[in-house]
């Protein structure tokens, strides 16, 4: 097959749907296919375009077989509501005339968000008559109205009004949590044109790993500490303030640690905070590069995700199936109707506490400490699940067969698909 990728996020970003587009293009250029991405600039997560793409307003490359067509996009450190909507509409119009060079291809796969991503790929797939596949990785605009983002009532309404545009015009929408599934019947999408395919990890590059003999604890002077690591995105969906205070409430225990691992301009704010609460067991350290994320992983003792309680079924954090592979328990300060709260549960691999509350993230932490037993059952058993559930192999079966499928059978609805996974799981439902 000829496919296109479409993603405003890709390599070299380290963190977010960056990685994950690019190990599935890779790998379905591995299997002979031929693939091109068509993405931004790359400034995730400084929000500054990387210095060697600075000033450009087209860079085509080849990366490991993948062309990766790339456009300028209008981005400021610090935006607003306007910048941010300058932002999506500068690649819609930047994005267009990269598409058209490469071709027809068989089918398209379109990452959102950005949801503005949806108009120059339905122009383009009307054109070349081609399907398209949209891969539904946050619902918006729930997830900005819901967290406070957005409040323009005008903006919300022609955000709803492109929600829908984009699920009726997509030939076929895959979501990467059953939770979503539920939000999108819920809006009126067909249930037989929705397909769950959650996000993967590398278990052979994540894997459960000794603390002993780590560099990544001596170089941050982390010996004989207990760990307790969020690493990711710092963004309004979480709230790690409720960190901070979890680590407050348990700055009597000097072997434990909290340890931050986010962009640099969020982390000036939590210094702030950690300075204002006497959280001197907190260490903030910027992202880590790629190649230190196994060893950074094998040096925590529990796994932190953590949402606000109004996030229930428009996110699913990528973070779940890394913690779940690197064989660490988590604690999971999240909505226990969401997506997140299921998937941990059904894991095993994990605690789920109140969200936004200090002291129930602290109980769970001070359990573990505690009960190093506990700890070493949930991490084995969410290895397990993880190797059963999220391996990168598997997900790449599940896309390679639902792209073939829908070239070959263009004319035939999705309810005739073959099941993907022949076993009951996270992936079914």
């Amino acid at each position: 097959m000829h496919i296109l990728i479409y993603s405003y996020n890709y390599h070299p970003e380290p963190i977010g749907i960056a990685p994950l587009m690019t190990e599935l293009a890779e790998g379905l250029v591995k299997r002979s296919h031929q693939v091109r991405v068509v993405t931004g600039m790359p400034n995730y997560p400084q929000r500054e375009i990387y210095d060697e793409y600075r000033g450009k307003w087209y860079v085509t490359e080849q990366i490991n077989g993948v062309i990766i067509q790339r456009s300028y996009i209008r981005i400021k450190s610090k935006p607003n509501l306007l910048d941010r909507l300058l932002l999506e509409l500068s690649f819609v119009f930047t994005s267009l005339p990269q598409a058209f060079k490469g071709g027809r291809p068989d089918v398209i796969l379109l990452t959102v968000p950005p949801l503005f991503g949806t108009l120059p790929v339905t122009i383009f797939g009307w054109l070349y008559n081609c399907p398209v596949v949209l891969n539904v990785q946050d619902i918006l605009p729930d997830a900005a109205v819901r967290i406070g983002l957005l409040k323009n009532k005008w903006m919300i309404r022609t955000l709803a009004a492109l929600e829908k545009f984009a699920y009726r015009s997509a030939h076929t929408i895959s979501v990467i949590a059953d939770g979503f599934r539920e939000n999108l019947v819920n809006k009126g999408v067909p249930v037989n044109k929705i397909v769950c395919i959650p996000n993967w990890v590398n278990v052979n590059f994540i894997c459960p790993l000794p603390k002993q003999n780590n560099s990544w604890i001596s170089s941050h002077q982390l010996d004989g500490k207990f760990v307790v690591l969020y690493s990711g995105n710092i963004a309004l969906t979480q709230g790690l303030e409720t960190v901070i205070e979890a680590a407050v409430c348990l700055r009597h225990i000097k072997e434990i640690v909290f340890v931050i691992v986010g962009e640099s301009i969020a982390l000036q704010r939590l210094q702030k905070y950690c300075l204002l609460n006497g959280a001197e067991n907190v260490l903030l350290l910027p992202l880590q590069p790629r190649e230190k994320l196994p060893e950074m992983l094998a040096a925590s003792d529990v796994g932190l995700i953590v949402q606000k309680r109004n996030v229930i079924s428009f996110n699913m954090p990528s973070k779940i199936p890394l913690l779940l592979a690197s064989g660490r328990p988590i604690v999971g300060s999240v909505p226990a109707t969401g997506t997140a709260a299921k998937a941990i549960q059904l894991s095993g691999g994990g605690i789920i506490v109140e969200p936004e509350s200090p002291n129930a993230m602290a109980a769970a932490v001070h359990d573990l400490y505690a009960n190093p037993t506990l700890g070493a059952r949930l991490g084995k058993a969410g290895r397990q699940f993880a190797e059963e559930n999220y391996s990168f192999d598997q997900a790449l079966n599940r896309y390679e067969g639902l792209l073939s499928h829908i070239v070959a059978n263009r004319k035939s609805p999705l309810g005739i698909l073959p099941k993907l996974n022949s076993k009951k799981s996270v992936v079914d439902g």
